[in-house]
């Protein structure tokens, strides 16, 4: 039964003369809408939002996955605030950023110094080459969960997913593409097999169911070689070295060969040249004389040669007038003769005509 606590007051108010108004003491009441049972409708309900707290807030790069009584909902909750039911239901936020995957020698399998976990570090990757020889693969794996299927992955593969999915897919798939190459090649064709493991990796995530992962980047980092292996590289390239050395000093005395001969082929032409030059001219003039002889030679008519005749006669007339003791010597055959003075002094001189 309520006790009604103003009867209560009114019975055990007894007169004092130390209280106000002769010790009648009046209580206050209680407000009316305190005895009304919305109000602890309402006061309930706030109670539950600040304990149970039936809402969730989603941050960018995240995806809630609510789950109602056990079972997941395939549609995922976006970034937000978002209600729920509590006890009925639950929200699992999940990650939905950029993981890595570092593989490294000497590496302890968890996640570095990452306090989101999106950064992992596993040992490297140990496989064997074409010929069985061991090899170490380093490499660096970017991926992330599929927003859309992220439901169906962890129903299907739990939170840890990346353990059951990437690591074993990224040895699988390095163990296949290392094995088709002899280790001497390895370092040659970095570039290709990285190309081959990315590849490999896109297709063999494309064949899982609700295709969980999306791949984001796979970077080759190091390929540790065994040490017999290295030496052997080593010296190759040595050889290759020496002999790229050996070609290409046979190849500059051939071109010092070459350019010898070109100079002495161009000195030699040059001098052919010169010599046929040399006789060209000579070919001329002596065909510039013949001609010249030939129209002498058709110019001389006897009257011509007559008048010459007459004018070394006076010339011989001449002489003698000048020296009556001259000796004249006539050669035969020729139009104009030699002569030849032999004067009292002794003197000659020789006159040709």
């Amino acid at each position: 039964m309520a006790t009604n606590y103003n009867d209560y007051f009114k019975k055990n108010n007894t007169p004092n003369d130390n209280t106000p108004n002769g010790g009648n003491f009046t209580p206050p009441e209680m407000p009316n809408f305190m005895n009304k049972p919305i109000t602890w409708i309402i006061a309930a309900v706030i109670i539950l939002l600040i304990f149970a707290k039936p809402f969730v807030v989603i941050n960018q790069g995240e995806v809630g996955i609510l789950s109602t009584t056990g079972k997941f909902d395939d549609k995922p909750l976006g970034a937000g605030m978002h209600f729920y039911i509590p006890i009925i239901q639950k929200v699992y936020v999940v990650d939905t950023r950029v993981h890595i995957i570092n593989y490294k020698r000497n590496a302890e399998i968890g996640s570095m110094n990452d306090s989101t976990g999106s950064i992992k570090l596993y040992p490297a990757i140990n496989v064997l080459d074409a010929r069985g020889l061991p090899i170490t693969i380093e490499l660096t794996v970017g991926y992330r969960l599929n927003p859309a299927s992220a439901a169906k992955t962890i129903a299907n593969y739990g939170f840890n997913w990346e353990d059951k999915i990437i690591n074993p897919l990224v040895r699988d798939v390095v163990r296949n593409v290392i094995g088709r190459f002899p280790a001497e090649d390895l370092p040659i064709k970095r570039n290709q097999i990285a190309t081959l493991i990315n590849a490999d990796m896109a297709k063999q995530l494309d064949k899982l169911k609700f295709n969980p992962v999306l791949l984001e980047s796979v970077q080759l980092r190091e390929i540790i070689l065994p040490q017999k292996i290295k030496q052997q590289i080593e010296a190759v390239q040595i050889a290759k070295q020496q002999a790229e050395r050996v070609k290409y000093e046979v190849l500059r005395a051939k071109q010092e060969a070459q350019k010898k001969a070109a100079l002495a082929t161009g000195i030699a032409q040059a001098k052919k040249i010169q010599a046929q030059g040399e006789a060209d001219a000579v070919m001329i003039r002596a065909k510039a004389e013949a001609n010249a002889n030939k129209l002498i030679s058709n110019s001389l008519s006897p009257e011509l040669l007559k008048l010459k005749q007459i004018e070394v006669q006076g010339k011989f007339n001449e002489a003698l007038k000048t020296n009556t003791n001259a000796q004249i010597f006539l050669t035969p055959g020729g139009a104009v003769p030699n002569i030849w003075l032999d004067a009292k002094d002794k003197q000659k001189a020789s006159i040709s005509k």
